[in-house]
């Protein structure tokens, strides 16, 4: 019988391939939020304000392979950068991996529909506005935890 090998995405972040890496990710789009960090304490306030990318109903990026011609400052995520960015969501898988958690049963991986992130109100869907339409992002801070 042969040995059996745990999923993907049970693995340290380092050792996933490129694909394993982008599969990884929810669709929860809370990443792709404007925020607004403090100048003096440092504090990073969310808002409910998308990326102009930001497809609000799927949480994925419409451009995601042309981004960074369209949005310089967009974050290419790697493994090594992830604990650093005190901003990820705390539900980003991401993040819950390269803290050894697991990922949560709506996670598409877990539960095998990528609908789930939607039902479970753990996504951009519903409550967030584009940035074309915000006006100035000191008036769209949220107070839900991302």
């Amino acid at each position: 019988m042969g040995a059996v090998t745990e999923p993907f995405w049970e693995k340290p972040l380092g050792e996933l391939s490129r694909s394993e890496w982008e599969a990884l990710c929810d669709g929860c789009g809370k990443c792709c939020l404007h925020k607004l960090e403090d100048d003096e304490t440092g504090h990073v306030y969310p808002t409910n304000v998308a990326c102009k990318l930001l497809d609000r109903e799927t949480g994925r990026c419409s451009n995601y392979r042309g981004r960074r011609a369209f949005v310089p400052d967009c974050i290419r995520l790697t493994a090594d950068m992830v604990e650093r960015l005190d901003w990820l969501p705390t539900t980003c898988a991401y993040r819950l991996r390269a803290a050894g958690q697991k990922l949560p049963e709506w996670h598409y991986l877990i539960c095998g529909d990528p609908e789930a992130v939607h039902r479970a109100e753990m996504s951009v869907r519903g409550w967030t506005i584009g940035e074309a339409d915000a006006g100035d992002l000191e008036f769209h801070i949220v107070e839900r935890e991302l």
